[in-house]
């Protein structure tokens, strides 16, 4: 049973910074390209940073790009996102996804597993 958990969430101030993690078992983790994703309240869910299990190619949203940092770890089948210069419109749940592709997400559509989320709040 593949099981995908998320932590490392929580409330923070405009300007801190986050580290989410992505603990997976019951798959081949380094044959998955990994996803983070957020929904807020009322939005859909959208893709914030995807990496490839083929080459660690990386790929970002652009609203995100320059503040949040995606990696893998394949020894501990573990995915991070790094959040820094966190603004309150980063404020959702997060959530961490596995999909059979060679190269990053570009959306939830690519993605087989999908974790239970982590709330992020962010206040000004």
């Amino acid at each position: 049973q593949v099981q995908l958990t998320e932590s490392g969430g929580g409330s923070v101030q405009a300007g801190d910074s986050l580290r989410l993690a992505c603990a997976a078992s019951g798959l081949t983790f380094n044959r998955y390209s990994m996803g983070w994703f957020r929904q807020a309240p009322g939005k859909e869910r959208a893709i914030v940073a995807g990496i490839s299990w083929h080459n660690d190619e990386t790929s970002y949203s652009n609203s995100v790009k320059g503040r949040f940092t995606i990696s893998r770890d394949n020894a501990k089948s573990t995915v991070y996102l790094q959040m820094n210069s966190l603004k309150p419109e980063d404020t959702a749940a997060y959530y961490c996804a596995a999909g059979l592709l060679e190269r990053p997400p570009a959306g939830p559509n690519d993605m087989l597993y999908w974790g239970k989320g982590a709330p992020v709040t962010v206040s000004s």
